[in-house]
């Protein structure tokens, strides 16, 4: 085969390795291993270095081995607006995504504060997991404490958008997973825990927070529960046993939950505030003679004012973040106690 010079065009031998024309090199050398190489050839046939750029050979690619998938105890949250083909109907379609807006990141403020995940967003509806990456012994009651605090920002957020009435359902559903790679970069989790809580919410009353068995069991120390015996869930065979959640009772995990009657302060009012207005319960100022009960002064004012262990706030169940209250201007005599 000749090769013809590409300076002067001339047609030399294929053994030859200069131009017999005008005594230039012929055909290109390898920058990485110095073979001469033929100039129809874009790599070098000895060591494989792209004659073209002068780079080393691409390394092959090694498929990446997938994630394994694992079994895992998952609650999932899912949640609906009430109405919203109806109502989206009624309204501007920039005003009905406004609104979408707004409601997803409030939402999804409230599902991260009390440490679960969003999935995905299916048109109005949001599907939330807790331990799915990332396991708590508590996850059950972060979900149904997010649930009670979502069903209380949404009509909020009706108001401050102009929408009266605005409501929303819950479910909140625990067991058995499959999670493994796919679906979106969170992963993809596959059981019938998913379907049941979508179910679940489809029969919750508007504004209200409907749970499975297994989630009440977990949480039932916490919060308080209204059964609603078995319920005729779409596509299941067989009743699933649901409960309403009312409210939360104590602290996390059940902390502070008493099984007895107990009485309430009497008179105890202006004492009370400074407990509250105090951070943490500050001791300095609960001194006293005994058989005042310190101790109950201060675990009543941690349960019954706003933001305390009863309440379901993202911020109460963070942390408390130690800002002093206005404490109550000091009486020009104490209140004598009854």
């Amino acid at each position: 085969m000749a090769i013809r010079c590409p300076g002067c065009g001339f047609d030399n031998d294929a053994s030859h390795r200069f131009c017999a024309g005008c005594g230039n090199r012929l055909g290109k050398t390898c920058p990485a291993c110095g073979r001469g190489c033929d100039p129809a050839h874009r790599f070098c046939p000895d060591c494989g270095t792209s004659l073209d750029a002068g780079t080393a050979p691409a390394s092959p690619s090694v498929p990446e081995t997938p994630a394994p998938t694992e079994r895992r105890l998952v609650t999932t949250l899912f949640c609906d607006l009430v109405g919203f083909t109806s109502l989206s109907e009624q309204l501007d379609p920039e005003r009905v995504r406004g609104l979408l807006t707004a409601y997803f990141d409030r939402c999804r403020n409230v599902i991260e504060g009390f440490g679960g995940e969003v999935d995905k967003y299916t048109g109005d509806a949001i599907t939330a997991f807790w331990g799915a990456r990332r396991a708590l012994p508590d996850d059950a009651e972060r979900a149904v404490r997010a649930g009670l605090e979502l069903i209380e920002e949404v009509p909020a957020l009706g108001d401050e958008v102009g929408i009266e009435g605005l409501q929303l359902r819950v479910g909140v559903n625990t067991g058995e997973t499959a999670v493994g790679p796919g679906g979106n970069e969170k992963g993809l989790v596959l059981g019938d825990v998913v379907n049941v809580a979508a179910r679940l919410q489809s029969v919750a009353e508007p504004g209200t927070v409907v749970v499975g068995d297994t989630t009440r069991r977990l949480t039932e120390d916490a919060i308080a529960y209204q059964e609603l015996g078995l319920l005729a869930l779409r596509g299941k065979e067989e009743s699933v046993r649901g409960w309403r959640a009312l409210r939360v009772e104590t602290a996390r995990g059940g902390r502070g939950r008493t099984d007895g009657i107990e009485p309430p302060f009497v008179g105890r009012q202006y004492e009370l505030r400074l407990v509250e207005g105090a951070p943490g319960g500050d001791r300095r100022r609960e001194a006293g003679p005994a058989g005042v009960d310190r101790r109950r002064r201060r675990q009543s004012a941690s349960r019954d004012s706003p933001g305390s262990s009863r309440s379901t706030s993202t911020a109460s169940w963070r942390a408390s973040t130690g800002t002093r209250a206005a404490l109550p201007p000091t009486p020009t005599a104490s209140p004598s106690a009854p």
